[in-house]
């Protein structure tokens, strides 16, 4: 297993709705996720900024790059592109989180 942590970010206004959605995730879209090979994915929200930090653990012999082609996550992406900064394809812009410290 491997942690993988990046940030996101909400448009302003949109903490509340963001929070909804995800409390109402779409089975089939928590299913894609666990056979790609992701799991213990946390998002935490930075309430002054609005920039979102996710982390999530993906299994040696994850299928994450094929996530992008599938049709329920492109659905997913576009009902969050009113949410978020996306790029042209409505997959929202993430940059990657170094690892600076842990204590296990």
């Amino acid at each position: 297993m491997a942690r993988h942590a990046f940030r996101m970010q909400l448009k302003p206004g949109m903490a509340a709705e963001y929070r909804a959605r995800h409390d109402a995730i779409w089975p089939e879209l928590s299913a894609l996720l666990r056979e790609a090979g992701i799991s213990d994915y946390w998002i935490f929200l930075d309430e002054e900024t609005g920039a979102l930090f996710a982390t999530l653990e993906l299994a040696e012999e994850n299928r994450r790059d094929s996530l992008p082609a599938h049709p329920v996550m492109q659905r997913w992406w576009e009902s969050m592109a009113p949410l978020m900064e996306t790029q042209a394809d409505n997959r929202p812009l993430e940059w990657s989180l170094t690892p600076m410290f842990h204590m296990a």
